[in-house]
């Protein structure tokens, strides 16, 4: 018998749960384990499972003024029941809250717990009785449990941030979260034009907005499954937000250049610097593991890029064959993810300061193999989708201390005219929810001559 909508997403959660994976890995998995599900179906579980994942933290603040029990402390299968229960009772309106009680209260029973299945009735009897009368932290309570709760972010990560924004700032960061929004696409100008490829979705039924700081950027919606989406197997566009396209145009890429990308997967940046450099010129594409290099392997030969050659090899180990050979050195490195909370919902749950850290630590050790490989008077493009300082401004400058043949160069050339002032000191931070796009840090580092 095949298992209903609500089964599968109790699934995907008891994954992510058990085996400590991020949202996007299990829920995409189980996606396309049922592809053959019409789109209706596909578009609650997704929905139903990133909004779970996503307001874990109100939820549980929710349902503990109800559960003699904290909803932590619950066996997992309930636990997720629970919160599954909870999100279509506040977030969704396509059944009654009575129904949906119904129907979980059912799923407790099917998945073995049927002497639970009071308790479970009564804390979600007791929600929707109480629905309208429920009371959430305010500011007056502190502003860290009043973010936190508010924003379903935890209130260490919470605490860190307020470092370095204002509680302003950081609510219209957070805010980002809760906002809807398309996939950014980048359209590949070797096979065909923006306007033209932006014509034929419209003619598909596809929602098109075009892109806020690259020509070449759209944003889509409205569709089912990306690989369905038109030209995606003739290779006409790649999945990149404009804040990654920004860090290839800001490497000021000329035709014949030699480009090494150190962290390339899962090859947006590759396949735009080999659009860049042409077939006059090549990108050295690498990353740590074969499962990531055959990312990057396969989307070049979907959008048939024939000027790249990729390699498995660890950023942190010097090369000596790759020592003064690129003009441009993309180094867009492993980091806490800050920037990118809006779309990857689930990374606020992961992220401590110790961490940040640890990250900074590797980050620095990266960037100093990296110089090496820079011709003189060539670029080194240093980015993070983060938004903390310790991984980005504090790592440029003690790079900078290190590295005395370096400097900054504006990258006020390279950006929209929007962003020019912002970008003249030679780094740029863009911020989800204060920016068009996801949380980003650019900088532009030049080997003198």
């Amino acid at each position: 018998m095949s298992k209903t909508s609500r089964e599968i997403v109790l699934d995907i959660l008891l994954d992510i749960d058990r085996n400590d994976r991020f949202a996007g890995d299990a829920l995409g998995g189980a996606l396309r384990a049922n592809q053959f599900m019409n789109k209706k179906e596909r578009a609650y579980i997704s929905r139903l499972t990133e909004g779970v994942t996503e307001q874990k933290i109100r939820l549980d603040y929710i349902l503990n003024q109800f559960s003699k029990t904290k909803i932590k402390k619950c066996k997992p299968v309930i636990r997720c029941i629970l919160r599954m229960a909870a999100y279509e009772i506040f977030y969704m309106d396509a059944v009654p809250d009575e129904a949906a009680c119904n129907e979980y209260v059912n799923l407790t029973g099917k998945r073995g717990f049927r002497t639970l299945k009071g308790y479970v009735n009564g804390v979600l009897r007791s929600v929707c009785r109480n629905k309208a009368a429920i009371t959430y932290p305010s500011m007056e309570d502190g502003v860290e449990s009043y973010l936190s709760v508010k924003y379903s972010v935890p209130e260490e990560l919470v605490g860190f941030l307020l470092k370095e924004y204002s509680t302003d700032q950081l609510e219209q960061i957070l805010q980002a979260g809760e906002q809807e929004r398309g996939t950014t696409i980048r359209v590949n100008t070797m096979q065909t034009t923006t306007e033209k490829f932006r014509n034929i979705l419209i003619e598909k039924g596809i929602k098109v907005e075009k892109g806020y700081y690259n020509q070449t950027s759209l944003i889509i919606s409205g569709y089912d499954y990306i690989r369905t989406v038109p030209g995606f197997h003739e290779g006409l566009f790649t999945v990149q937000d404009e804040s990654s396209s920004l860090q290839v145009l800001a490497a000021g890429i000329r035709s014949g250049d030699v480009i090494l990308d150190v962290c390339a997967a899962p090859g947006g940046k590759t396949m735009y610097a080999a659009e860049q450099t042409g077939e006059q010129g090549h990108v050295y594409a690498r990353d740590i593991s074969e499962e990531k290099v055959d990312k990057i392997d396969e989307n070049l030969e979907r959008l048939e890029l024939h000027n790249v050659s990729t390699k498995v090899w660890d950023a942190a180990v010097p090369d000596p064959d790759m020592i003064e050979k690129a003009d441009v050195v993309l180094a867009d490195l492993p980091c806490s993810g800050l920037g990118v909370m809006a779309r990857k919902n689930d990374i606020k749950y992961h992220v401590t300061e110790d961490m940040v850290r640890e990250l900074a630590a590797i980050q620095k050790t990266i960037l100093d193999v990296c110089a090496a490989y820079v011709k003189p008077g060539g670029t080194l493009i240093y980015s993070t989708c983060t938004i903390d300082r310790i991984e980005n401004e504090e790592n440029v400058t003690t790079f900078l201390k290190a590295h005395e043949e370096y400097e900054l160069e504006s990258l006020s050339d390279y950006m929209p005219e929007c962003l020019k002032k912002r970008a003249e000191k030679g780094y740029i931070t863009l911020l989800q929810g204060v920016d068009h796009c996801d949380g980003f840090f650019i900088s532009r580092l030049r080997r003198r001559k």
